[in-house]
């Protein structure tokens, strides 16, 4: 069976950003070019793992000698964007994800893949007449001032969580935090 693919080449944005309360957020990577929009749900520890892995691609290029593909060693001033996401229709929750680089396009390549139920019978193939269980995927490519804007942005939506207690490194709820230190 095909794989529905939501193909962006040239977005006009891509973005990682939350709905909900530090504790109980949903993290959305939401990418949108014309009026097309999809938004595909994150674990937090995916979101900041993607910002850190486009830094390091990011990172290494400028080392390539002459810089041959103009990467930003910080956020164009241009493409920030502290926007609140748009209209979230959840697509899918992410699983597998791969991150890339075409030098071709000098453009960093984001692939996201659906969890998938290891527990489904692989006999019940069939589609619901809307396409429901239509195999699909996300498939992002970004120029790289684009890419370090998305990295910076999501470190920061990643930061702007609870804060981490200093003694036992777990996350402060806002009603309170008891502390279980770990034994000697």
């Amino acid at each position: 069976m095909p794989t529905r693919v939501h193909e962006f080449a040239w977005p006009d944005r891509v973005v990682v950003g939350t709905i909900g309360l530090p504790g109980a957020r949903t993290f959305y990577l939401q990418v949108r070019a014309g009026t097309q929009i999809v938004s595909i749900a994150l674990e937090k520890q995916q979101s900041a793992l993607l910002a850190e892995k486009i830094d390091e691609i990011l990172d290494q290029l400028i080392t390539v000698e002459g810089n041959p593909f103009s990467v930003p060693t910080s956020t164009p001033i241009e493409l920030v964007d502290n926007d609140q996401l748009e209209a979230v229709q959840e697509q899918f929750r992410a699983g597998a994800m791969s991150l890339g680089w075409d030098p071709t396009t000098a453009q960093v390549v984001v692939e996201a893949y659906p969890i998938t139920d290891v527990e489904a019978d692989d006999n019940d193939e069939s589609l619901d007449e809307d396409g429901a269980n239509e195999p699909e995927m996300l498939l992002v490519r970004m120029p790289v001032g684009a890419a370090r804007a998305f990295a910076k942005r999501t470190r920061e939506i990643v930061g702007a969580g609870r804060p981490t207690c200093s003694l036992c490194g777990y996350p402060i709820d806002a009603d309170g935090h008891i502390c279980t230190l770990p034994e000697a």
